[in-house]
């Protein structure tokens, strides 16, 4: 049996970047690839991710130090600012800080329930000129997984007014513990309908007062502690004209023990409202004669983060673009670690894909510039809720029906070099055949997610961009590793989740293995100069969701 440095190696030598006698699918691109360095990537990440940028939190003297960084970065290597100019794109947000929290109380049932900050519930607002909330005496509803889909037949809120009240929802789709990729909501593969984020928008648009969503891990995809260092200390929001006044007045999680115990005093029992709202024609539930409660104030700045916006014109077709993504920010100073450290690091998520656009700029600087202009932005405020990436997909400074496409970067694996990559949302767009044929030349296959049930297509930048039309490619460093296999792969994984992600903890390690990260990079490397030298417009997938965006958006309706 071969060693894993054979084994490693034997891989490598397939790579488009290490043997010219590589599989003839290769484009003139690959055959004239540069190497994306691993010395820049261990440099700015060990950089981005030190202690001196305080977790990189937007509007903080850590996003000052990181826009600072990038720009002498992409200059250095002779990319002209993009826009306008300018390295920078401004995003306007408002820093929203809640203090003075009251617990969230439960009252009107056969016993007062109160879930206490931090620990037990996490609460905020998406008003920006609200400095104190306040939901006084709101009456409570069940409204299961809070979903409004018409062209599914399904309404968790049909026949319900629920203004001035606070709603209680579950997490993920009805159908998420499906086996199978079939069901009203995509089976095991999460849908938008159950994020987060579309939860509060749809109790938003119904009128709800508060929009507390219950913690369940499997569903939620993750555990209390990342719902408790996400969403305490200082948080971002997109400014708007009125404020967001149209938004519910307080919007939270809540952990499942404390609903249970909620629902117990309404003499409810919550696993078998948890099933009934799973079934079709399920209907809202309001929790008789109780009432909630909760005040906090708010400390509001309004600032204008930014997005990095960096060009490398393309000598044939320059008003034709390939863009690179990757998020620059992390959450700041977060839930302390017991051992006192409180910065929230973000040297995986997403030190790794920050670095990786400046390693792919210079890997194609010193290549040469292609037939089409290349984009390296990366973006502001994903933590927080894509905030950064949805300003760009409002305001791109490159209009979308001129992009050609492009690939988005968030959280390199450094585990090691693995068999396979993960394409999150594989099979939607045509950019899958720009990865399959670097891969063949890497002797590497595309696997499909493992576990689709988290919803990882919409919890990246990338998403920002296809609901405007752009095929945009997103993929993981594999699980299937080389050195173990995928029990290895999967352990490595899990292990990050629980111990590092969106903590403390997620820091540089001068010991990691880089073999993936860099086989990854020649991956991203390949398929973006092979767009940016292509005259092809790759689509979407014929009855794919964004197809009909981007025909209307190229054909300049």
């Amino acid at each position: 049996m071969r060693s894993s440095i054979a084994a490693i190696a034997a891989i490598l030598a397939l790579s488009p970047i290490f043997a010219a006698q590589a599989a003839p699918a290769r484009s003139a691109a690959a055959r004239n690839a540069v190497a994306p360095s691993i010395d820049t990537m261990k440099r700015l990440v060990k950089e981005l991710s030190s202690d001196a940028y305080e977790g990189r939190a937007p509007g903080t003297p850590g996003e000052e130090k990181t826009l600072a960084l990038l720009a002498a970065e992409f200059r250095k290597l002779g990319l002209k600012p993009g826009n306008k100019g300018s390295w920078f794109q401004d995003v306007p947000l408002v820093e929203i800080t809640a203090k003075n929290v009251s617990p969230l109380t439960f009252t009107g049932g056969k016993g007062a329930v109160s879930a206490v900050y931090g620990p037990e519930m996490v609460i905020g607002t998406y008003r920006t000129t609200q400095p104190r909330v306040e939901v006084k005496d709101s009456p409570v509803v069940f409204v299961g997984y809070g979903i409004n889909a018409p062209e599914k037949g399904w309404n968790d809120y049909a026949g319900l007014d629920v203004k001035g009240k606070t709603v209680i929802i579950l997490v993920n789709d009805p159908d998420y513990e499906t086996k199978g990729l079939t069901g009203p909501f995509n089976g095991r593969a999460m849908t938008y309908y159950g994020r987060w984020t579309y939860k509060y928008e749809e109790a938003a648009r119904q009128g709800a007062a508060a929009a507390i969503i219950v913690h369940d891990t499997v569903p939620a995809a993750y555990g209390w502690n990342v719902v408790q260092s996400s969403w305490t200390g200082a948080q971002q929001v997109a400014d708007s004209a009125d404020g967001n006044a149209g938004q519910s007045a307080a919007i939270g999680w809540v952990q499942k023990d404390k609903a249970a115990a909620l629902f117990a005093s309404a003499g409810l029992n919550l696993d078998e409202q948890m099933a009934a709202a799973k079934r079709k024609g399920f209907r809202a539930v309001p929790l008789t004669g109780v009432k909630a409660n909760v005040s906090f104030d708010n400390a509001l700045r309004k600032h204008k983060s930014k997005n990095v916006v960096a060009l490398l014109p393309g000598k044939a077709r320059p008003n034709e673009y390939v863009l690179y993504s990757a998020h620059w920010d992390h959450l700041g100073h977060c839930e302390a670690a017991p051992d006192g450290d409180d910065i929230c690091n973000g040297a995986v998520d997403n030190a790794t894909g920050t670095a990786a656009l400046v390693a792919l700029a210079q890997a194609n600087v010193k290549a040469g510039p292609t037939d089409r202009s290349q984009v390296f932005l990366a973006v502001t405020g994903e933590e927080s809720g894509l905030l950064g990436s949805a300003y760009y997909g409002e305001h791109p400074v490159f209009p979308f029906r001129q992009t050609v496409g492009g690939v988005n970067m968030d959280a390199l694996s450094v585990a090691g070099l693995a068999k396979n990559v993960v394409v999150i949302g594989k099979g939607k767009s045509q950019l899958d055949a720009y990865l399959n044929r670097a891969l063949k030349a890497q002797g590497r296959v595309a696997s499909d997610e493992p576990t689709p049930e988290k919803g990882f297509y919409y919890r990246s930048d990338h998403f920002s961009f296809a609901k405007h039309g752009l095929p945009m490619l997103y993929f993981e460093g594999g699980e299937d590793l080389v050195k173990g296999g995928t029990a290895a792969g999967m352990a490595a994984a899990e292990d990050y989740t629980k111990k590092r992600y969106h903590g403390p903890k997620d820091e540089y390690d001068p010991n990691w293995d880089w073999n993936g990260v860099l086989a990854d990079l020649k991956l991203y490397y390949a398929v973006g100069r092979d767009l940016a030298t292509t005259k092809d417009w790759p689509n979407w997938m014929p009855g794919d969701e964004f197809r009909a965006i981007r025909d209307k958006d190229r054909a300049g309706k």
